[in-house]
């Protein structure tokens, strides 16, 4: 079976295939590739047996604290001599581009949402200081994380985000904030805008 056959015919081979490509410096346990991932436990063996099998990715050991011991276990890391890594970054940042307006979607059920700016992975500028702006009232906070921790199994890395209530917000605007000028001065986009300043 060729390369390309053997990567994309699997959900779940998808969302590692993000999460090694995207941070290519991680050694990542099964338990963080779960946890990052998503992917059912039952299904990372087999899943990374065929990104083992293709020479994606490589076994390393990784040091580990749980229950306040340190632990060697196995782990795994993108095999930086992979002679596609780039142009699947490209292509998975591409469809991840393509379908971002899914976000608006995926925010729905947390709260009365005034706006919702996309900047930095989102626009694929992966040095901005933030992915996600919300601004609303009576946001819930719970649903909001989950809802991030959702996307960013998605997009295969972490996402920097911020929730204000639209007081604080509309205040920080008007005293030209520094962290808001962040946002609004450099390549954004805005998904919701109920807000005017």
């Amino acid at each position: 079976m060729e390369i390309l056959e053997k990567l994309f015919d699997s959900k779940h081979r998808v969302k590692l295939l993000r999460l090694f490509l995207f941070n290519p410096e991680i050694v990542f346990d099964r338990i963080e590739i779960v946890k990052r991932s998503k992917v059912p436990s039952a299904a990372i063996r087999h899943e990374l047996t065929i990104l083992l099998s293709v020479g994606l990715i490589k076994p390393k050991k990784t040091s580990v604290v749980r229950n306040s011991h340190k632990k060697t276990v196995q782990g795994w890391e993108l095999d930086s001599s992979f002679p596609l890594s780039q142009n699947l970054r490209t292509l998975l940042n591409t469809d991840f581009l393509r379908r971002k307006t899914d976000i608006v979607k995926r925010f729905k059920n947390c709260g009365r949402i005034k706006l919702l700016v996309v900047s930095g992975v989102f626009l694929d500028e992966d040095d901005r200081r933030l992915d996600i702006l919300l601004v609303g009232d009576h946001l819930k906070k719970g649903i909001i994380e989950k809802t991030v921790r959702s996307i960013e199994a998605d997009v295969g890395r972490e996402l920097n985000y911020a929730v204000l209530e639209t007081d604080d917000f509309l205040y920080r605007a008007g005293t030209s904030d520094r962290f808001i000028r962040d946002i609004f001065d450099y390549p954004h986009e805005r998904m919701v805008d109920k807000l005017t300043f």
